[in-house]
């Protein structure tokens, strides 16, 4: 593994890409790599984290993320406190705040925080003094999803410079989407962020390296993989879309709009899919779809980010 303190002084936490350079991002997919071996072996483990405690608090809804977060840790030997709001102090009405200061007398060494609220993961990186994962906040990042949605990219064409990525669907409610258009440009790709109008912000066109269009066709073209987002009604209070039929036969990922890619472009998701609708079960299975290798690096990476924010930290 890459040791993180070669690297000069590191980000106290991962909670976007604002205070990460493009070298240790790359450190953190190497380091993925050696993951990956790990996770092959008869036995899954590793010490890097033995005598740790990890607090997977959650205050959002999330049994993928959360499980592969739990397993991350557990396979570096950490201990692991899951918190989950729906059953917990917090349905009573106790604050985050508060929430926080009970958990952190636990005597907990990290924190992996998912919340509805854009802001929730710096709100606990203030107060709690320790390392701080985001997991997914609001509508503004998810970070580790973006990495290992590049390290999936990484492993297809051994780099990402040069590389187009296009993310079609609801980019006003993901912050997938966010997290992505943030990180591949900071590792040589373009990104292009495709979706109707009412569910693309026009402000994400500043972001350095990305690009919006309207037009699936002209998003996909050329495109080395392409990103399905799920189209999320549940945040949608009305007005965004005519009909979802008119949704999916426009901008459904499937294997028509994959004839404008690369040729063996390669397809990917979030998760969770809704098949048929923002990517059609022909695209999600075929022989371009890399969904479920999504997964599997989504283990790694987490472990790989636990050992850059953990192994060596005072």
């Amino acid at each position: 593994m890459n040791a993180p303190t070669s690297m000069g002084a590191r980000p106290p936490h991962l909670l976007d890409f604002q205070d990460w350079t493009p070298e240790r991002l790359k450190a953190i997919l190497d380091n993925a790599d050696t993951m990956l071996q790990v996770l092959d072996r008869p036995v899954k483990k590793v010490p890097a984290l033995q005598g740790l405690t990890v607090c997977n608090a959650f205050f959002e809804n999330s049994t993928r993320t959360r499980t592969s977060f739990e397993l991350a840790a557990r396979r570096m030997s950490a201990d692991v406190l899951t918190f989950a709001a729906g059953a917990s102090s917090v349905s009573k009405g106790e604050s985050l705040r508060d929430t926080l200061e009970v958990l952190t007398s636990y005597k907990v060494d990290a924190y992996i925080v998912r919340h509805h609220a854009a802001g929730a993961a710096h709100l606990v990186a203030r107060y709690s003094g320790k390392p701080v994962i985001n997991a997914g906040d609001g509508r503004r990042a998810h970070p580790t999803q973006a990495l290992l949605d590049a390290y999936t990219i990484r492993q297809e064409y051994g780099s990402l410079e040069g590389k187009k990525v296009a993310i079609l669907g609801d980019v006003r409610h993901s912050r997938v989407a966010r997290s992505n258009a943030e990180l591949l440009p900071k590792l040589g790709a373009q990104v292009v962020l495709c979706g109707p109008a009412t569910l693309l912000p026009p402000g994400l066109a500043r972001m350095p390296g990305v690009t919006l269009t309207t037009d699936p066709k002209e998003a996909v073209r050329g495109a080395h993989a392409v990103m399905a987002l799920r189209l999320q009604r549940e945040r949608m209070s009305g007005g965004f879309l005519g009909s979802l039929q008119e949704y999916a036969d426009t901008y459904q990922v499937n294997d028509t709009l994959l004839g404008e890619a690369e040729s063996g472009a390669i397809v990917l998701h979030p998760g969770p899919m809704n098949r048929d609708l923002e990517i059609s079960s022909d695209a999600a299975d075929g022989p371009q779809s890399r969904i479920l290798k999504q997964v599997e690096n989504g283990q790694a990476i987490r472990m790989s980010v636990l050992y850059h924010l953990l192994v060596g930290r005072n």
